[in-house]
């Protein structure tokens, strides 16, 4: 009957324990103040209603309302331990008899159990360990009591039986704690790992959607898997349209072997790889990419995937080519330097020969016509010095009408020659610019031989003149000859590059650099064997 009457207080005992700790699982409660406190009243209410559940044997109460009170000495200290033990106590006395020996046993128990806890404490033990070592106290103390008090000394087994209750009831409770605090611990500890692994995901996720790099996923199949947003940015395909396309579809078809070549050997060697590739934009056009590849290895150790970092080079292209364009003007210039100054000697001596030809025969047949030319060529040279080390010219006001006329005249023999007809169309009566006259007449010689020489059959050449709602003035030639390649316009103007066979590309280059001198600038149209629109703007000549 004893025995039955305890299984079911160590039952009730069980539950109370474990009460709080899921209540407080399930939800997300702050921490109490006065957390000893509050505990200590609680596991007193417990003990009240252990005692409640007593066994009585001859006027004693046996019950198990010391394992609370053992619980709280173990996990909270003595505060919490007297706390409990106090409403222990009330209840022992308000329901039994017999209160000497259960007043004398309870101060023996709370005064050793608060002087030990100072010795427990030091030694380090862990609360379930203290737990154990309490119920080894009580059960010395107890015993004592029996002794001292001659408490039903004739039944060793009645005292057995409770004490072997109460030492179970105390590891049950302590084992209940330690089981819901460690899941406690492995749930925040998850929660923890969550939150963790959310704002790392949050961070690479802000990184990978605010990038200007171009990040790719790549399976064995050479198949995206994942495209950063930044593609629709810089390629302006979206993410969604990418989704498990093939590579191919936005890499230049003449870098696709390369490509396909290179993943499939880091498939197989498992090395990262670094390589210049060109992407088609949505528009068709194409831009460079630096790209770096790297492998990534799966469960099992295989690489599964490849992950693709590009970044637009196309800035670096272009100032590499600047700098290429910078070092050949150099050269051009050292050229042109030299050969100027083997020019001017001859010529001296020519132009002083004629010179002293017309001295004494004035009559003589186009010694006129010879000086000129010879001027000319001494201006050009003097240019060619100027690309070499620009030297400050005196600027005049120039009209642009008359500037063209006084060109088409020199090129007009030239161009009936070639059966080709000049067509003017003059908006304004003048258009006044400031510039050195002569090197604005080299920019129109430039473009109008070259328009001659594009016309091998034949045509016509239009020269527009009109004044811009800008203010400046626009000069527009156009030619019927052969045009110019879309993929060739960005090499107009590079020294030694030129369309025509025995050209140099220096005439151009001397024009661009001699208009951008005056803050002017030139643009090009042109079709294929349609023909070429040459328009240079310039800045009108302030009449203030």
């Amino acid at each position: 009957m004893y025995l039955f009457d305890y299984i079911v207080n160590l039952s009730i005992f069980s539950l109370f324990v474990n009460a709080p700790m899921v209540i407080r699982s399930f939800m997300n409660l702050k921490p109490l103040q006065h957390q000893r406190i509050w505990a200590g009243l609680y596991a007193g209410v417990v003990s009240v209603l252990l005692v409640l559940l007593s066994v009585k044997q001859q006027g004693y109460v046996y019950d198990l309302r010391y394992a609370p009170v053992i619980l709280m000495y173990a996990y909270l200290g003595p505060i919490s331990g007297l706390i409990t033990g106090g409403f222990a106590l009330v209840m022992r006395l308000y329901s039994s008899g017999n209160w000497l020996p259960a007043i004398g046993g309870w101060a023996l128990i709370m005064l050793v159990c608060s002087i030990v806890h100072v010795y427990f404490k030091r030694l380090g033990f862990t609360p379930l360990k203290r737990s154990i070592a309490y119920s080894g106290v009580y059960t010395v103390l107890y015993l004592v009591t029996v002794v001292v008090f001659h408490i039903l000394v004739d039944r060793p087994f009645f005292h057995f039986q409770y004490l072997l209750f109460v030492v179970l009831g105390v590891i049950l409770g302590g084992v209940l704690i330690e089981t819901n605090e460690r899941l406690l611990r492995i749930i925040a500890d998850r929660e923890r790992m969550e939150k963790t692994l959310a704002a790392s995901e949050s961070q690479y996720r802000l990184i990978a959607d605010h990038t200007s790099d171009l990040i790719m996923v790549m399976d064995k199949n050479n198949m995206i898997r994942y495209c950063s947003p930044s593609h629709e940015h810089v390629l302006g395909y979206p993410s969604e349209e990418l989704g498990c396309t093939a590579l191919y579809r936005i890499v230049y078809h003449e870098d696709a072997q390369i490509i396909k070549d290179t993943m499939n050997s880091m498939f197989k060697r498992n090395k990262s790889h670094a390589m210049e590739l060109r992407f088609q934009h949505k528009d068709g056009r194409l831009i460079a990419f630096d790209s770096l590849c790297k492998p990534v290895e799966g469960e099992h150790g295989e690489i599964e995937h490849i992950v693709m970092i590009s970044r637009d080079i196309s800035e670096r292209k272009k100032a590499e080519e600047i700098l290429l364009q910078s070092e050949k003007l150099s050269v051009v210039g050292e050229l042109a330097a030299g050969i100027a100054h083997e020019i001017r000697n001859p010529l001296t001596t020519i132009k002083g020969f004629l010179q002293l030809y017309k001295a004494e025969d004035p009559s003589m047949k186009y010694n006129d016509i010879l000086l000129e030319e010879l001027e000319r060529i001494e201006i050009i040279t003097s240019e060619l010095l100027t690309m070499a080390k620009p030297q400050a010219a005196a600027q005049y006001m120039t009209d642009v009408k008359e500037l063209i006329e006084h060109t088409v005249a020199f090129l007009t023999p030239q161009a009936l020659m070639n059966n080709i007809v000049f067509k003017r169309n003059y908006g304004e009566d003048s258009l006044l610019i400031t510039c050195v006259r002569t090197q604005m007449q080299q920019v129109f010689l430039n473009i109008l031989k070259n328009a001659i020489e594009a016309m091998p059959n034949g045509g016509e050449i239009d020269i527009y003149l009109r004044q811009e709602p800008s203010g400046e003035c626009l000069i527009a030639i156009r030619d019927q000859g052969c045009g110019i390649p879309d993929e060739l316009f960005h090499r107009l103007g590079q020294p030694f590059y030129s369309l025509k066979e025995k050209g140099t590309g220096l005439g151009l280059m001397i024009s661009h650099k001699i208009i951008k001198q005056y803050h002017g600038s030139i643009a090009y149209k042109s079709k294929l064997n349609e023909g070429t629109l040459v328009e240079i703007r310039l800045p009108l000549h302030s009449r203030a």
